[in-house]
C-alpha cells in the first residue's frame, strides 16, 4: 500500500466514524444536514404495556388451530394499526396472545380497543337454546352497511368460498327455522329461514343507527376474530425503570469498553491500538444497522450487542497470538502477519458461524425477549468477522516497517 493509498484509506475511515457517530448520536455532535431517525426502543426500555390474551379454541378443529391463531394475530395486527398504536409486537405463545405495545401512554385504552373487536357467529336452534354452528367471523369476506326498504341501517356481511359453502349447508338444513346472528356472545338478530342461500351474503338487521351500522362494518373489516378471547394478565412497564435499566448497562458497557483499552493497548502495542479502532468501527456499524433497519432495542438486545463486542475482541486477540508466534520462529514481519490471519480464521470462522446456528434457533423458536438478543448477537458476529479480517489487516499493513516491529506487536 503506497502513501496515497494509506491517506485515501485513513481519510474514508475517520470519515466514516464521523459521519456514522453523527447520525446515531444527533443530539451530541449536533450535526444538521443528516436525516434524523430514532433508534427504536423496545417495552422494557422505553415503557408501555403488555397484554396477553387466552384465545379460546373449543370449537375449532384440531388440525385448523395452529391456522386459527395465524388468522388471530394477523387480525389483532390490524386491530392496532388501525387505531394508531405505535410499532406493536404482536406474538403467539401457545393458545396465547402476547402484545407488546412500546412507547403507548394509555393502556385502558388499548385494553378497549383490542377488546372490542367483535367476535361474529351463527347459531342455529336445538329445543329451546342456540348451539354455535362453524360459521364465524374468520370465513367473512367483507362487511357493508346498506339499508332496507324504509332506509333503516343494516348491515351486509358476504363469506368467503368455504364460508359460502359452510352457510349454504347451514341454511339448507334449518329451512322454516330461526338462525341467530351473535355479535360478542349476544343475539343482534334473529332471521327465519325461508330457503337455502347458496349465495354467501347474510344481512344483520337489529336497531342499528347509521353510526353504529358504520362502526360494526368497520370493526368486522378490520378484523373479525375466528375465536373469542379474553384477556388473562397485562403489565405496565414505566419508562422511568426502563430508563434507569438502560443507564445502568451503558455503563457497564463503558467500563467494559475501557478495561478491553487498556489491555489491548498495554498487551498488543499500536496493534492493540488499531484493534480499538476496528472495533469503535464495530460499533459505530452495529448501532448503524440499528437504526436503518431498524432493529428494535431491549436489555436483551443490548447485552447480545455487548456480548458480539467481546467476541470481534477475541477474533482481534486470535490473529496476533497467532502472528507472535510466528514472529518466534523467524518469519518477517510482513509474513508473520500474513500467515497469523490464515493461522486465526478457521477458528474464527467456526466459533462464529456455530454461534450464529444457535442464534438462528432462538430467532425461530425463542420469545421476544431472546429474539432481541439473538438478533443484535447475530448482526454483531457478522460485522465482527469483516472487521476482524478487511479492515484489521488493512490497517496492519499501513504499519509493517520492521524497525518498529517491537512497539507494533
Amino acid at each position: 500500500m503506497n502513501k496515497q493509498e494509506r491517506i485515501s484509506f485513513l481519510i474514508l475511515f475517520f470519515l466514516f466514524l464521523f459521519l456514522g457517530a453523527s447520525f446515531c448520536f444527533p443530539e451530541i455532535l449536533k450535526i444538521n444536514f443528516l436525516p434524523k431517525k430514532e433508534f427504536k426502543l423496545g417495552l422494557d426500555l422505553q415503557g408501555g404495556i403488555q397484554l396477553v390474551y387466552q384465545a379460546d379454541l373449543s370449537q375449532i378443529p384440531e388440525k385448523e388451530k395452529k391456522e386459527a391463531m395465524e388468522t388471530l394475530k394477523s387480525v389483532i395486527e390490524k386491530r392496532v394499526n388501525f387505531f394508531g398504536v405505535r410499532e406493536p409486537m404482536v406474538q403467539i405463545q401457545g393458545g396465547k396472545i402476547v402484545i407488546e405495545l412500546s412507547g403507548f401512554s394509555d393502556p385502558q385504552k388499548a385494553i378497549e380497543e383490542i377488546g372490542k373487536t367483535p367476535f361474529l357467529e351463527f347459531r342455529e336452534k336445538k329445543d329451546e337454546d342456540f348451539i354455535p354452528t362453524p360459521l364465524t367471523g374468520r370465513y367473512l369476506k367483507r362487511a357493508q352497511v346498506g339499508f332496507d326498504d324504509v332506509g333503516n341501517p343494516l348491515v351486509l356481511l358476504e363469506f368467503n368460498d368455504e364460508g359460502t359453502k359452510i352457510f349454504s349447508e347451514i341454511t339448507e338444513r334449518n329451512i322454516g327455522k330461526p338462525l341467530a346472528i351473535f355479535l360478542d356472545g349476544k343475539p343482534i338478530s334473529i332471521p327465519t329461514v325461508r330457503e337455502k342461500i347458496p349465495s354467501g351474503k347474510a344481512e344483520i338487521t337489529g336497531k342499528f343507527s347509521l353510526g353504529e351500522a358504520k362502526e360494526l362494518v368497520r370493526n368486522l373489516n378490520a378484523g373479525a376474530l375466528p375465536v373469542p378471547i379474553e384477556l388473562v394478565s397485562y403489565q405496565i412497564v414505566g419508562p422511568t425503570l426502563g430508563k434507569a435499566s438502560l443507564e445502568k448497562i451503558l455503563k457497564a458497557g463503558l467500563v467494559g469498553f475501557l478495561l478491553i483499552t487498556v489491555f489491548m493497548i498495554l498487551i498488543y502495542k499500536i496493534s492493540g491500538l488499531i484493534a480499538i479502532l476496528c472495533l469503535i468501527f464495530f460499533a459505530i456499524s452495529n448501532l448503524l444497522l440499528y437504526k436503518l433497519i431498524p432493529v428494535t432495542l431491549t436489555l436483551s438486545g443490548i447485552a447480545g450487542f455487548l456480548l458480539s463486542l467481546g467476541m470481534a475482541v477475541d477474533a482481534n486477540i486470535l490473529i496476533f497470538s497467532r502472528t507472535r508466534e510466528e514472529l518466534k520462529i523467524g518469519k518477517s514481519l510482513f509474513q508473520a502477519f500474513d500467515e497469523g490471519f490464515k493461522r486465526a480464521w478457521p477458528a474464527i470462522r467456526d466459533g462464529n458461524l456455530t454461534t450464529l446456528v444457535v442464534n438462528l434457533i432462538l430467532l425461530f423458536f425463542g420469545t421476544s425477549f431472546v429474539r432481541g438478543f439473538a438478533t443484535t448477537l447475530s448482526l454483531g458476529i457478522l460485522i465482527s468477522m469483516f472487521t476482524a479480517i478487511v479492515m484489521t489487516k488493512e490497517f496492519l499493513k499501513m504499519i509493517i516497517f520492521p524497525k518498529i516491529q517491537k512497539i507494533i506487536i
